[in-house]
């Protein structure tokens, strides 16, 4: 909420500033002590307020460094109450955290739903799982019993693990694949096979299948520490907003220059609403670059009908849409390198880069 001017914007004593000038001052005095928007609006409303009251009573000159003064005494009085509040909250809370109605029926449909992924996998499966996770035999042990090698066991472990995992998720969420397709996509990220994930097409599955998109999150980031690269579904005009945070946020960590920050996103910003106008679903993936340069990668995919003239489709001007005028020659404009696949019936995929300036 804006802060309020003093009616009929009277000057407080000869030479002395408006109170209304005295805004924005108080204002940066405020927000660089309280992050909270909401919070720092109220404090710059009530050190106006006393502001005001007291200025009747100043002497010409002073009114300036009494708003200094009171914005700060305003924000530490916010800060002692916080800490009474915290210190006397046992007195009147209950600190422990209560104990949950349905954690019982929460453990049992997880049991329930690991039962019934063991029962999708076959009796060789199960049989060498269970060995090995729970009766705690090695691979070299197993495949002597077998007659097959440990290599080929560790194998078969992998797959059944990636399986495990499917099959769990599908019981757990109670889903039933809507396609013959499904199962084998997320058999293939789950077991981070990167050729059979181009073989079954799962990037442009994961795109048109809702169900398989929502499960692959889960499987892909398994065993990921990695908070360099950002994945943000494209499918409604809200998510065009969420890439162009997720954007300017990593770009930030690189400390480009505000110019570049605001370059990247509105290049983001551009490949995100084609995504929303013509292909209804896609994704921006954001990644950091270290090594040998440092930067930012952005890559917009989509499962759209595909751009049937690249040639024209790069021309500056050119837009079938009313939104910045930018378009895909645009957002090549704006960031360092770009480059851009598309395939009629099949979707688009546009890389760019921004380099980070070194001094």
């Amino acid at each position: 909420m804006p802060a309020a001017e003093p009616a009929g914007g009277t000057q407080q004593g000869s030479g002395s500033p408006d109170v209304a000038a005295l805004i924005p001052l108080v204002r940066r005095i405020v927000t660089a002590r309280v992050p909270d928007q909401a919070t720092a609006d109220d404090l710059v409303q009530e050190t106006l307020a006393r502001v005001l009251a007291a200025s009747g009573r100043l002497e010409s000159g002073t009114l300036e460094p009494y708003a200094i003064v009171t914005a700060r005494n305003v924000v530490t009085s916010l800060w002692r109450d916080q800490d009474r509040q915290r210190r006397h909250q046992h007195r009147v809370v209950d600190l422990r955290p209560p104990e949950a109605p349905d954690e019982d029926v929460l453990v049992q449909e997880d049991r329930a739903a690991i039962a019934q992924a063991l029962s999708r996998l076959s009796d060789r499966e199960r049989e060498i799982l269970l060995a090995h996770e729970v009766a705690g035999r090695d691979t070299r042990s197993l495949a002597a019993e077998l007659g097959s090698t440990a290599g080929a066991v560790a194998a078969q472990l992998n797959r059944s693990r990636a399986r495990l995992r499917v099959e769990y998720l599908l019981a757990a969420e109670r889903i039933e694949p809507p396609t013959e397709q499904c199962r084998p996509v997320l058999l293939a990220i789950s077991g981070g096979d990167r050729r059979r994930q181009r073989d079954v097409d799962a990037a442009r599955h994961l795109l048109e299948c809702e169900a398989c998109g929502r499960l692959s999150e889960p499987l892909m980031g398994r065993g990921r520490t990695r908070d360099d690269e950002v994945r943000v579904p494209v499918r409604k005009d809200a998510d065009v907003v969420a890439a162009r945070h997720v954007a300017r946020e990593l770009a930030t960590r690189l400390d480009f220059s505000p110019t570049d920050l605001t370059l990247i996103a509105t290049a983001v910003s551009e490949l995100a609403r084609n995504i929303v106008r013509f292909a209804d679903v896609g994704e921006i993936v954001v990644e950091l670059l270290e090594a040998p340069r440092r930067g930012i990668k952005v890559v917009a995919r989509d499962a759209g009908p595909g751009i049937d003239d690249l040639d024209r489709a790069l021309l500056d001007g050119y837009s079938t849409y009313r939104g910045l005028g930018l378009g895909l020659p645009g957002a090549r404009r704006l960031m360092d390198e770009f480059g851009i696949a598309s395939e009629s019936g099949r979707g688009t995929t546009v890389t760019m880069i921004k380099w980070r300036d070194e001094p």
